[in-house]
């Protein structure tokens, strides 16, 4: 992979790294003084866009041309399938739970620590940090990450307002799991003749536009839909594209 080539397909993380490295900063210098009403607004636009991106995603389900069985029910029958799948697994409350965890295994080891997880967990631990590195990955796309690193960027200044320099070191953790899975979706994308018309690809990301709509659904507190039950599906839409249409 050249140099040029790894730029294209980790360039989300490094946009992500950058803005909660400047909202950090930002937040040590306000020290709790940024208004409720402020901080509903800022999430309210971010919902907006939001929703705005993942119906673009979820489109990509009109892309795949074809194929003997439509790729919007071939999506329909994935988020079905997954999200049968994702709530018996219990993946929602084993995400929560996982985070509650880490969140008592730093309790009393000060607000450097307690700051640098509940950071990390909230930038790294969802499904926009995996949807977002797979599509920067194998097509180059950053747009999904580039959004994440907006919302990512205001979080972190009211985190930092709250827990201190601790936020901003989750920077680290931003460059290593999300870094990591771009660049090994574009190892996989290498297999592919065009990662941006294999239909597989485009079921996936349409699936994943559908999640990400969900996403914006939550940040809007319209819904209170549990995201991560539906991760199978991201599996689920390419394997039956295959199955079914070969």
């Amino acid at each position: 992979m050249s140099g040029g080539e790894f730029w294209l397909r980790t360039s989300g993380t490094w946009m992500n790294l950058g803005t909660v490295l400047l909202g950090s900063l930002v937040g040590l210098g306000l020290h709790q003084r940024l208004p409720a009403r402020l901080q509903q607004r800022l999430t309210q636009a971010v919902g907006l866009i939001t929703l705005f991106i993942g119906l673009q995603l979820s489109g990509r389900l009109t892309q795949v041309s074809g194929a003997r069985l439509d790729a919007i029910v071939i999506g329909l029958l994935a988020l079905v399938l997954g999200g049968l799948l994702g709530e018996l697994a219990r993946l929602d409350d084993r995400l929560q739970g996982f985070g509650d965890w880490l969140q008592r295994q730093v309790r009393g080891s000060g607000r450097f620590s307690e700051g640098f997880v509940a950071a990390s967990l909230l930038f790294c631990v969802g499904p926009m940090t995996l949807l977002g590195s797979l599509q920067n990955g194998l097509s180059g796309d950053a747009r999904l990450l580039l959004l994440k690193a907006t919302m990512d960027g205001i979080s972190a200044v009211i985190l930092a307002s709250s827990y201190g320099i601790g936020v901003a070191a989750s920077g680290l953790t931003i460059l290593l799991y999300q870094g990591g899975l771009s660049l090994a979706a574009g190892w996989l994308g290498q297999s592919l003749a065009d990662p941006a018309t294999s239909p597989g690809v485009l079921v996936s990301t349409g699936c994943g536009g559908l999640m990400i709509v969900a996403i914006a659904l939550n940040l809007l507190e319209l819904a209170r839909i549990p995201v991560a039950a539906f991760l199978p599906a991201l599996v689920l839409g390419p394997l039956l594209q295959w199955l079914v249409n070969g």
